[in-house]
């Protein structure tokens, strides 16, 4: 199918074409929020912090673009042994493009946040970008059934070591540092809804083929713009009232460096 083609196809499929228009809207609605809650921001470490939190939805708003002009889109024929096999089934892979941008910017604001050092923010954005490739790659396997599944398995291996230093080591990183309170609700926020993206994987068209692929559509959009978009507004908050707090963490103070005063209310 030429791109154009494809451009209809997703438009006429009222929910599909929804799901996406909407996540633009919402994503250049937050890219002007961030920017004016961030004007003033000073410390370099939350400047930082920022940056890291404003490229989210602008990566965001421009994988989604290509999402509904069709040209992060394919009709790929399903292999033998998947539920709908021979038949060609809408696969937006541009989604896997904004996740491997996206998502690491989200753990380098948490690993920013959490005081982490190189070793483990490198090792949580590197395996991060090994998930949403591999994540790519199941999607993209037309040869074989079981190898699309080889690939979501390897998938979810990176999966349990972001997951790892999210819960444990970044967990006592934040407690040293003194940003236990708001890594923890951001933390929370983050695994539970990741953990989503694998389950609707498994679900959708691309997998056991029990949601069709608008339905999987919403539901990836849907965790996209709570885990990124309310993720990156809560951050950002904290962020600009407790500047004084990330400026210790990045000076190696953590909360001791504070004489026992507590950070501003978010």
């Amino acid at each position: 199918m030429t791109q154009t083609e494809i451009f209809e196809a997703v438009q006429a499929d009222q929910l599909l074409a929804s799901s996406l228009w909407i996540n633009i809207a919402l994503a250049g609605l937050s890219i002007l929020v961030f920017l004016y809650m961030g004007r003033n921001l000073e410390d370099p470490r939350s400047q930082l912090i920022f940056v890291a939190a404003m490229m989210v939805p602008l990566v965001s708003i421009s994988s989604y673009t290509g999402l509904v002009s069709g040209l992060t889109v394919s009709f790929l024929e399903m292999p033998a042994g998947h539920a709908l096999a021979g038949q060609e089934v809408l696969t937006p892979w541009g989604r896997y493009l904004t996740w491997a941008l996206s998502t690491p910017m989200i753990l380098i604001a948490l690993g920013l946040l959490a005081g982490s050092n190189m070793t483990k923010l490198f090792t949580a954005v590197v395996t991060d970008i090994g998930m949403c490739v591999t994540g790519l790659a199941a999607a993209l396997t037309t040869s074989s059934y079981l190898l699309r599944w080889v690939w979501y398995v390897i998938s979810c291996a990176f999966f349990v070591v972001v997951l790892y230093i999210l819960l444990a080591e970044w967990a006592e990183d934040a407690e040293i540092a003194g940003t236990s309170e708001i890594f923890n609700t951001l933390k929370i926020l983050t695994v539970v809804l990741w953990l989503g993206y694998p389950i609707f994987w498994a679900l959708g068209a691309e997998g056991l083929a029990v949601l069709d692929v608008a339905v999987t559509s919403w539901a990836y959009s849907g965790m996209d713009i709570i885990a990124k978009y309310l993720f990156a507004f809560l951050l950002l908050r904290w962020v600009v009232d407790n500047e004084r707090a990330v400026a210790d963490v990045a000076a190696g103070l953590g909360s001791g460096s504070r004489g026992g005063a507590a950070p501003a209310d978010d």
